[in-house]
């Protein structure tokens, strides 16, 4: 855990936030004149109000549609404020690599513009650090205790990758997983990454710990960026004082980019997640009876050992019968009474803890007593979260069981809470200070309001400016009108027709295709039908889930510079790939929520006793926020042109299609046909 009971103090400011935001976003400002770029009304607005709001100490709501320059609207005045007021800003984004590129890109203009200016060089020296979980930091002291006790520890193929880590640990500046190619294996990343509670003040220091260097440069500060998962797993644990002021670190301020996104990541971290997988680990951490290693290979007696090896069996029983009995014909299924299964696993756990407490009370304080006290912590909370899941005990949630894994062998126990706007008012809006919430898609049909109920902030101030973009001559719009609506009967002829529209439409561009699909069976249909085509057009061809990851993947579709990219879900959302390598987003489906799963079932039912409507008042908002996301892959920047193409006529014949084409970046759109296999698709000008 991060330091975040630690008062940063506070004093007042010392200048007018707002007159000086103004002076520098102002059409004759120290933007234009100073670092050359253009006068954006749109920007100057949003800065305005985020310094206003800042000022204040009040939550703000901004949409700021594509190309208005939000970064540097609230990164400008978060900047002074932290200065002048000696309070640190926590910036969160939705993914780590939009962490690095506030760090690499926008804080660096920041940065250039406060350095030229008289008026603003007392800014020019503010810092700034990227902040990600703790179990993404090696840290050196657990690495050399777990090179020391490598025997007991691991077998023979885990001390080689042991040894993997311990050549990088000499080269690496940062200690972060994400530099280690390939990663190391899970089982000894475990015993060395910072995420355990020898990784701390007494026995590590900033000047060779990699995580505790990280939380130094966190303590001086200005600005702290971190990923929405990171910010909701801290705030579930208690990130903050009780009564203190400030979200995530005492008396902070907060600013949530990419904040669509911030109400489903709020929800699965506001909930438990149990996982076969982790808990067996967990336990032959402790002792592995098949390979005789672990923390107890040399500690205890054989008691506690049998002790480890009947919550290991008990463990593959307990997950063994939900995944055998409850998820063998359906990888997902909802909890609604108690009594579902019979609680086998509680006593073994319990006696593992038992076990673990009276090992520590024999030992000297150190770090052997500090490990197998939080190896008992994490027993511990593994049984009173299983029992209270058992028990369906979590309140106001919904409960259910999923297969995961590549071979589905993983079972989950997951909860999460039905409606989550109650969490997000007491720990985003209530705890007085300044939360900016900003994205280009917070409305629905220009209506803000959903948004604002959805997570809490009805009472909030909430603002919307378009893009500076001109779509109207930069984009064209196509709609399939004889795509087959979905349906059991049609689907063989769905998928054909599905798959000549694809062939077509992604080979007549010059530069590369998005093509986003709602379903990974359709996507792999379509990917098998298309792979040969595309290699015979010497195209480069990307799926989702197969070779890549999704980082990597975005990186290789825009070196391509004609590729064509295959995506499922997280392709809808923070895909920035401008100019020609994307000249074209072809949407097969308008994106709507599986509604069986639990979530949504349980959602439904909550709005439904509430006398609303669950398509109206959930499945069609989410659906017309994610689809507005998609559209706004294509025009990244103002030189940007190129095509949208939808193929799902319902857009055409649904009473709700109208929303849908209302939430487009342009009135005007051209209708596809696939009669006698031609279709008429008109180049530009």
């Amino acid at each position: 855990m991060i330091g975040l009971n630690e008062d940063f103090g506070s004093i007042p400011s010392l200048t007018d936030l707002t007159s000086l935001t103004k002076r520098i976003f102002a059409e004759d400002g120290w933007m234009t004149s100073t670092l050359g770029l253009e006068h954006r009304p749109e920007q100057e607005e949003m800065a305005l109000a985020t310094a206003q709001a800042f000022s204040q100490n009040t939550p703000l709501l901004f949409e700021a549609g594509t190309g208005v320059g939000k970064s540097l609207a609230y990164l400008i005045p978060a900047i002074i404020k932290a200065i002048e007021e000696k309070r640190p800003c926590v910036v969160s984004t939705h993914t780590i690599s939009l962490q690095e590129q506030i760090q690499q890109k926008d804080l660096k203009l920041c940065r250039q513009l406060f350095s030229q200016v008289d008026e603003l060089k007392p800014y020019a020296e503010f810092k700034s650090t990227v902040l990600v979980g703790k179990g993404n930091y090696l840290c050196p002291g657990r690495l050399a205790k777990a090179i020391a006790s490598k025997t007991d520890l691991f077998p023979s193929e885990q001390q080689n990758d042991l040894q993997r880590v311990l050549d990088w640990s000499y080269q690496t500046n940062t200690g972060l997983l994400q530099e280690l190619n390939p990663p190391p294996m899970g089982e000894v990343w475990d015993w060395v990454n910072a995420d355990g509670s020898g990784c701390n003040r007494k026995h590590c220091s900033p000047n060779d710990c990699h995580y505790q260097k990280a939380r130094a440069q966190m303590r001086a500060a200005q600005i702290i960026v971190v990923n929405h998962s990171l910010l909701f797993a801290l705030i579930n644990a208690g990130g903050f004082l009780a009564g203190s002021q400030g979200i995530l670190l005492p008396n902070d301020f907060a600013v949530i980019d990419e904040a669509h996104t911030m109400p489903e990541v709020a929800t699965q971290h506001f909930g438990l997640r149990i996982s076969s997988y982790g808990l067996d680990r967990q336990l032959k951490m402790i002792f592995n009876p098949k390979r005789k290693t672990g923390l107890l290979k040399r500690l205890g007696n054989d008691y506690d050992r049998l002790r480890i090896k009947d919550a290991i069996e008990a463990s593959e029983q307990f997950f063994g019968f939900i995944r055998e009995r409850l998820l063998q014909k359906q990888p997902i299924i909802r909890l609604r009474e108690e009594g579902w299964t019979e609680p086998t696993l509680n006593a073994p756990l319990k006696a593992v803890v038992n076990s673990l407490a009276k090992i520590a009370n024999q030992l000297d304080d150190g770090w052997i007593r500090d490990d197998v006290q939080e190896h008992k912590g994490t027993i511990n909370a593994y049984y009173n979260d299983i029992r209270r899941f058992v028990n369906l005990a979590e309140e106001e949630h919904v409960h259910w069981l999923e297969r995961s894994g590549r071979k589905g062998q993983i079972v989950n126990l997951r909860t999460a809470p039905i409606d989550v706007a109650p969490n997000l008012r007491e720990t985003i809006f209530r705890r007085q200070t300044s939360a900016i919430l900003t994205s280009a898609t917070l409305a629905v049909a220009s209506q803000i309001e959903p948004f604002q109920y959805k997570v809490g902030a009805e009472e909030e101030e909430a603002h919307i400016v378009d893009s500076p973009f001109d779509y109207n001559r930069n984009m064209r719009i196509y709609v399939a009108s004889d795509m087959p609506q979905p349906s059991p009967r049609d689907a063989r002829l769905a998928i054909d027709t599905l798959i000549n529209y694809i062939r077509f439409c992604s080979l007549q561009v010059s530069g590369g295709s998005l093509v986003l699909f709602t379903s990974y069976s359709d996507m792999n249909k379509v990917a098998n039908e298309l792979e040969s085509v595309y290699l015979k057009e010497n195209r480069p061809f990307f799926v989702q889930g197969r070779d890549f990851n999704r980082t990597e993947m975005t990186v290789r579709f825009r070196e391509s510079r004609n590729g064509i990219l295959f995506g499922t879900d997280s392709f809808w959302t923070g895909v920035d790939v401008p100019g020609p390598a994307l000249s074209q987003v072809i949407l097969t489906r308008l994106p709507f929520d599986v509604p069986t799963h639990p979530i949504t079932e349980a959602k439904s039912e909550w709005i439904r006793n509430n006398g609303g409507n669950p398509f109206t008042d959930l499945n069609l908002p989410e659906a017309l926020i994610k689809f507005r996301q998609g559209i706004g892959r294509l025009i990244r920047n103002k030189e940007d042109r190129g095509l949208i193409t939808i193929l799902d006529s319902r857009i055409l014949f649904k009473s709700y299609g109208r929303q849908f084409l209302e939430s487009l970046p342009k009135n005007h759109f051209e209708q596809l046909t696939l009669k006698n296999r031609e279709i008429h698709f008109e180049p530009f000008d």
